[in-house]
């Protein structure tokens, strides 16, 4: 099944050259196709995601590697693993100072990752992290809805 390209919107792509060239570096076809394909994302992709929907416009999957790895190197978008030795990739929130990442949701059964946003803790857990360390991620595992529907049915 081929992939389906993203429309093409002016404005985002300016948008995303400038943010390139304010980083240092060059705002290449392809990164810009990375880009757009990560912000468009509602979950942090894997590199063979990203390289599903670039391959049929014309981007090997070397490439699509290359260019994640510069913009992981320029801050513009963060790798994570999540416990089953896959790298997913995930533009910067500007919102969030320092980086700091957000928790995601694995479900043991499909793999489907979600991103969590802000979830607050109580105060007793709070103190309790303080006394662990500086925590810089959080990643809950469970059976997501549709697994559990699934199941039940």
């Amino acid at each position: 099944m081929a992939a389906k390209a993203r429309r093409v919107n002016p404005d985002e792509i300016q948008e995303i050259r400038e943010l390139l060239r304010s980083s240092g570096i060059r705002a290449t076809p392809a990164r810009i196709a990375v880009l757009q394909e990560l912000r468009g994302a509602h979950a942090p992709l894997t590199h063979a995601d990203v390289a599903e929907k670039l391959v049929p416009l014309g981007f090997d999957k070397a490439t699509v590697f290359r260019n994640l790895a510069d913009l992981t190197e320029a801050e513009l978008i963060s790798r994570t693993e999540l416990g089953d030795h896959v790298w997913r990739f995930e533009v910067i929130d500007p919102e969030r100072p320092g980086g700091d990442k957000h928790p995601h949701f694995v479900c043991v059964e499909c793999g489907s990752v979600t991103c969590l946003g802000d979830m607050q803790f109580t105060t007793g857990s709070r103190r309790r992290a303080k006394e662990i360390a500086r925590i810089t991620e959080i990643l809950i595992k469970g059976h997501c809805a549709d697994c559990e529907t699934v199941e039940a049915g």
